[in-house]
């Protein structure tokens, strides 16, 4: 069982063909509200390839948390602990220009999940074989699930998104820390090779399409991405670890993880939305195996 602590969010897409300077108004092409945040986006993509997935979090009372929590519940993940707070539902700004995206995140609920939650639920996090974070909910509280995890034995995937939340005294804490290039050099302050060598078979850097690379204890292993053709790149790195997820927790390597969540990254973008591109476990063993 994989439990995923993490934020539940509503993303606010436009789509845009010209991107506004500052004080200017343009028209855009395409509006949608959309289930989203890292943790809720990164449960849906270890539920659909298959993995019994549990979430911790928090949305508001607004018409925004029936909804998520409803779409969480149809991928078949326990929301049980997913509290319902007088706080707003967090949510996403995204705009959508030249296949990529710029977002503005207001946390709203997720940081109502503290300490105290936490502790409600220690016995879930102690049968779980995976723990699945990232850094939308407040960092005090990603500390603390640490230690919970620490006391238990209970392997942690940190996804370091935003870094600039992340403190790299956890190191020592998480079983596989996830960033992007970028996030990668704002964490560590050095070359990406660098970092890799430094923290073998647990630093796994996620590199686009181009796919993503480790250290396996002897030297970088760069695992490559797969050709396609990107309609909104939302949620790609987010499907990534929910796929990674899925695969250590039932056993693989770490090399065998990173081209099954490579290849899983490369289908989401296909597809409009955070959620709504993420594959099941059969689309990704149908590419796995050279068919479209």
């Amino acid at each position: 069982m994989i439990t995923v602590v993490g934020s539940v969010n509503m993303d606010i897409v436009c789509q845009t063909d010209v991107f506004p300077q500052q004080g200017e108004t343009v028209l855009g092409q395409r509006f949608e509200t959309i289930p989203g945040g890292k943790g809720a986006n990164q449960a849906v993509a270890a539920a659909r390839l298959g993995s019994a997935v549990k979430m911790v979090g928090a949305v508001g009372e607004d018409s925004f948390g029936p909804t998520l929590l409803a779409t969480l519940q149809q991928e078949n993940i326990d929301t049980s602990a997913v509290a319902t707070v007088t706080t707003n539902t967090g949510i996403a700004n995204i705009i959508l220009h030249e296949q990529d995206n710029r977002i503005i995140v207001v946390p709203g609920a997720n940081f109502d999940v503290d300490a105290t939650m936490i502790d409600q639920h220690e016995e879930l996090i102690q049968r779980s074989s995976l723990v699945v974070m990232q850094l939308e909910i407040p960092v005090d509280t990603v500390e603390h699930t640490l230690q919970i995890c620490e006391k238990h034995g209970v392997p942690v995937l940190l996804n370091p998104a935003p870094a600039r939340n992340f403190k790299t005294e956890w190191m020592d804490r998480v079983a596989y820390i996830t960033p992007n290039e970028t996030e990668c050099a704002l964490i560590f302050k050095e070359e990406v090779e660098v970092s890799l060598s430094k923290y073998p078979n647990k630093l796994i850097v996620t590199l686009g399409d181009e796919g993503a690379m480790y250290h396996n204890g002897q030297h970088i292993i760069k695992v490559a991405g797969f050709n396609t053709v990107a309609v909104d790149t939302t949620g790609a790195g987010d499907t990534f670890n929910g796929a990674f997820a899925h695969k250590i927790a039932q056993g693989s390597t770490i090399e065998e993880a990173v081209q099954f969540a490579n290849i899983a990254g490369s289908l989401s973008v296909e597809k409009f939305g955070a959620q709504g591109g993420m594959p099941t476990i059969e689309a990704v063993e149908a590419r796995l195996r050279g068919e479209r």
